[in-house]
């Protein structure tokens, strides 16, 4: 049974009316008079009224005389609680003289003809730590061993095993005697306890047992016998006496076993023994088992991430199986396949990204077959593994290229962008590809449909159309999606002659036109003719066909800018290649025709919007280098060759961030080179238990991640910055906390001192929270003695990245029964920095999630830093965020600064998945993000910060740390 310290807490909330609280003679009237019903609701009440705070020792005798006599069954469990929880002692430290009854009236349960009763009652001295009331008890305990029934066996080795580990000196005997009891039990549950006693008692003779019955353990034994089994293969490793080749065979044997528990920690304890190739190769696959027969996620989650371990440590063994790790994609979770795909891109390599990309390709021509769960998101995974092994393998990329660009007609923005990104990164990193590429994408354009594709495919075609032939094609797709220039001219044409038509057709016609009732935006109603809609759907239809003017009549302005920027670099392109002085002239007009036309559509009322400057001047800007080229050759060097050195500097730095993140990240793991010839050698039998190193047991590793003692303890200065007066020194009592955070949890380890001559009775520490916090069991009250001093800790959930306050106060009683003393506590405030990390993501995940979070708080830039990077890193250091911006594009001095940070809390989607023993956190973390827009004007730094996220604690309590590091900056400048 478990220990009193790990028994579960309930926290019971009395009624505030005093009707329903019944008094202590009712009570005891009830008991004495009652029947079994009546009795088994008095003893509900007693239990609530002691769980509560009040002893009630006045009824114990009662209790003794009215209620253990019962042969009531639920009224004897009800008793057996109340022995748990009642004073059994005096003030003076000695046991109850009425303990003597309720010792007698306990061994007569443990000879009660019912099992049940028996069982009962064995399960309850199990959690019984008083010697005097064990020692009576304990012929009793061994007889009930040899009973018929195997309930009564199986409590009675637990009850044996909590009093030898408690009071070894009551059965020195006990290790012997549940080893010969266990070789005769056939009950497999009564067999587990006495084997589990053995293991952590003796495990010896454990280990004698289980030579003795060797064979059956892969035949017979049952799931619970086999962990067991596990548990002491895994403990008895540890002495060089054991037999590690015959216990490796087991283990591989149970690797074949039906249970996925057993074939999870059979792989666990088999990889913690050995490295060899064959057993490695042996728990991979057995994983890959595991996940893909259990229907569990939380399972496949958790054995994905063993996988991913046993991956980062022998990482060229099962390099191999990259393809079986791959059937994981069946799974319906996207979650599953992230972390699959993640895995197996780290395990490509030049022997199998063949097979890999073939299989990828196949998945992806299943999208749009089949309905997936989160098809879209499930696509765009895929498109961004193809695009990491064509980037990391270069012979692949020719393969997939075209592939992908069938999906540039995608209505999914988010797949198409990323196609479009991996189409521009490969036609600059291979440029044997470049002319099949373009030619493709020309053969795409005008499917397009949404206008980030049309303006990545624009840059592309710009960029790198360099021969005749593609720029012809490329201007003349560029007009079929145009349609007819002018384009306000054109429109005004359409619209008088859709006018005319109407008009006509409505004089003809001799039925009245066909009308329909329509709601509008502000709610009112309005009549539309079939003449109107006609006239729409005609317009709609013109637009569908010519996808370039749809998008610039319905305000697009910004891809009417990029499509101006394209056309002047094809012009001055085509000018270098061509001898042919007339077709290049004819271009060039041709070219600022459509740029004028753009400009003049703008400025009608036939688009949705009029359009903005900036796209204006970028387009002016382009018929004005048309115009002065070849006069100006600046220009011309700016717009065709600088600005694709430009886009291969970017690639490179992009190329060198990633190189040096997976750096940062072996070193992290550990796979760097980072041992000296001079260091010394660790063996690991020679360690202390305190050295928790590589050569510890997994088992024992993971509890101590999961409990945080694997984490190096802070020094003495930043324990004392955490330490929190809570009342003053004046006070009667005072009190201060230490404050720990680990993850999930915040304990409090409170130190209370009593200043006063005075014993002080039921001091209770009272605390509660505001924000996400929660108090997970209510301390319980002590007695202080005059000048005495007692530590309470107080465990708290976190259960969101939001600030959270802690208050509450001390109460005690005083001489009379009357007066009660309250001592009241400062407040503990919960910085929102310990759950924030900095983190990375590319742009189209920035992008999507800033498109996503509908919470969003502003900040105005108010400090005395003059300097912009300065003022960005102090901003980054309260805030635990990254900048996302490339360092080469914050360098140089504009008087302006615009950049994105990123961070993720701990917190988000957060659970807790379970494996047998073994007990995981999975989180995806909630998201920050920020965009700072910056402007130095003189001395002084003007702009705002806008931070997003999706739950609205994280981006107020963000913004309000941003606030607070400001005035600090402010105060501390002299």
């Amino acid at each position: 049974m478990a220990a009193p310290e790990s028994s579960v807490a309930y926290t019971v909330i009395q009624a505030d009316d005093d009707k329903d609280q019944t008094s202590i003679q009712d009570l005891r009237s009830q008991l004495e008079n009652g029947k079994d019903p009546q009795k088994i609701e008095t003893m509900k009440k007693i239990l609530l009224l002691m769980l509560n705070g009040d002893p009630a020792p006045q009824l114990l005798m009662h209790i003794i005389r009215f209620v253990v006599p019962s042969k009531n069954k639920q009224l004897k469990k009800l008793l057996l609680i109340y022995w748990e929880i009642c004073p059994k002692h005096n003030a003076d430290g000695k046991l109850k003289q009425e303990m003597i009854l309720v010792c007698n009236a306990l061994r007569n349960d443990l000879q009660h003809p019912n099992e049940f009763v028996r069982g009962m009652t064995l399960r309850f001295l199990c959690k019984l730590r008083e010697a005097e009331l064990l020692e009576p008890l304990v012929p009793a305990v061994r007889t009930c061993l040899e009973h018929r029934h195997a309930y009564v066996r199986k409590n009675a080795v637990l009850a044996i095993y909590a009093i030898y580990k408690s009071f070894d000196y009551f059965i020195p005997d006990a290790p012997e005697l549940v080893a010969q009891y266990l070789s005769g039990e056939s009950d497999q549950n009564a067999k587990r306890n006495a084997f589990m006693m053995l293991i952590n008692v003796k495990p010896a003779l454990a280990v004698t047992y289980l030579n003795s019955v060797w064979s059956q353990v892969t035949s017979t034994f049952d799931e619970l016998m086999q962990l067991a089994a596990i548990e002491l293969i895994r403990k008895d490793c540890r002495f060089p006496t054991a037999d590690k080749a015959k216990y490796m065979q087991c283990l591989v044997a149970l690797l074949s076993s039906s249970a996925p528990a057993v074939k999870y920690e059979a792989a666990n304890t088999l990889v913690a023994l050995t490295s060899t190739s064959n057993a490695v190769k042996a728990v991979a696959q057995s994983y890959i088992e595991l996940i893909l027969k259990v229907s569990d996620n939380n399972v496949k989650l958790i054995v994905l991430d063993r996988l991913s371990e046993l991956r980062e440590k022998h990482d060229k063994v099962i390099d191999d199986l990259v393809m079986d790790i791959l059937r994981v994609l069946g799974s319906p979770d996207i979650d599953v396949r992230k972390k699959c795909l993640n895995i197996a891109m780290e395990m490509v390599s030049s022997r199998n990204v063949d097979e890999v990309v073939g299989f990828l390709k196949k998945e992806l021509v299943k999208t749009h077959d089949q309905e997936y769960e989160k098809n879209n998101e499930y696509r765009q995974l895929l498109i961004q593994s193809i695009h990491q092994c064509a980037i990391k393998f270069s012979e692949v990329a020719a393969n997939v290229v075209h592939v992908l660009m069938e999906f540039l007609g995608e209505s999914n923005t988010a797949s198409a962008v990323d196609v479009v990104a991996f189409v521009r990164e490969v036609v600059e990193k291979f440029p044997h590809l470049r002319q099949s590429i373009i030619g493709k994408l020309l053969e795409t354009f005008n499917e397009m449909k949404t206008g980030r594709v049309v303006r990545g495919a624009l840059w592309i075609i710009g960029e790198f159309a360099l021969d005749v032939s593609s720029i012809e094609e490329a201007v003349r797709q560029i007009r079929t999606g145009l349609g007819e220039v002018p384009i306000l001219a054109s429109e005004q044409r359409a619209l008088e002659e859709q006018n005319e038509d109407g008009e006509a057709k409505s004089a003809s016609a001799k039925s009245p036109e066909q009308s329909a009732r329509r709601v509008l935006a502000d709610g009112t109603y309005a009549t539309e003719s079939a003449l109107s809609g006609s006239a729409k759907g005609a317009r709609d239809t013109k637009n569908s066909r010519n996808p370039l003017r749809g998008f610039i009549l319905n305000g697009d302005y910004f891809l009417g800018s990029v499509l101006s920027t394209a056309l002047t670099k094809l012009v001055l392109r085509y000018g270098d290649v061509s001898s042919d002085h007339a077709r290049v002239n004819a271009m060039k007009a041709e070219a600022m025709l459509i740029m004028t036309s753009i400009i003049r559509v703008g400025r009608s009322e036939f688009p949705t919007s009029p359009i903005d400057e900036d796209s204006h001047d970028r387009i002016m800007a382009c018929l004005r280098v048309l115009a002065s080229v070849p006069a100006e050759g600046v220009l011309r060097e700016v717009f065709v060759e600088e600005c694709h050195k430009a886009y291969a500097l970017l690639v490179q730095e992009e190329q060198k961030k990633e190189e040096k993140n997976k750096a940062a990240e072996a070193l992290r793991k550990g796979k760097a080179v980072n041992v000296q010839v001079d260091d010394a050698i660790m063996f690991r039998h020679l360690k202390s238990k305190r050295a928790v190193g590589d050569g510890s047991d997994e088992y024992e590793l993971d509890l101590t991640r999961a409990t945080g003692q694997n984490e190096r303890s802070d020094d003495y200065i930043s324990k004392l910055s955490r330490v929190v007066q809570l009342t003053g020194f004046s006070d009667s009592v005072y009190a201060e906390a230490y404050v720990n955070v680990h993850q999930y949890d915040i304990l409090l380890d409170v130190l209370i001192v009593n200043q006063t001559n005075e014993t002080l009775q039921n001091l209770t520490l009272e605390f509660s929270t505001l924000g996400d916090l929660k108090l997970v069991e209510r301390p319980a009250p002590h007695t202080l003695g005059p000048h005495g001093f007692h530590a309470i800790k107080a465990n708290i959930k976190v259960s969101s990245t939001e600030t959270g306050v802690i208050f509450g106060n001390i109460v005690y009683d005083g001489p009379s029964a009357l007066d009660m003393h309250c001592v009241i506590l400062n407040d503990i405030h919960i910085d929102i920095m310990d759950y924030i990390k900095p983190a990375y993501c590319n742009e189209t995940q920035f992008r999507s999630m800033w498109t996503e979070f509908e919470w969003e708080n502003k900040v105005n830039v108010n400090t005395n830093i003059t300097d912009l990077r300065k003022y960005l890193e102090h901003i980054m250091k309260s805030t635990n965020m990254s900048c996302l911006t490339p360092d080469h594009a914050l360098s140089g001095e504009c008087g302006f600064l615009a950049t994105n940070m990123y961070a993720r809390s701990i917190f988000g989607k957060s659970d807790v998945r379970k494996v047998n023993l073994v007990a995981d956190f999975l989180q995806s973390g909630e998201d920050a993000l920020a965009n700072i827009s910056l402007e130095k004007i003189g001395e002084s730094i003007t702009g705002h910060i806008r931070i997003r996220s999706k739950t609205q604690g994280i981006a107020l309590s963000l913004g309000d740390k941003i606030t607070l590091s400001q005035k600090a900056q402010a105060a501390a400048a002299p």
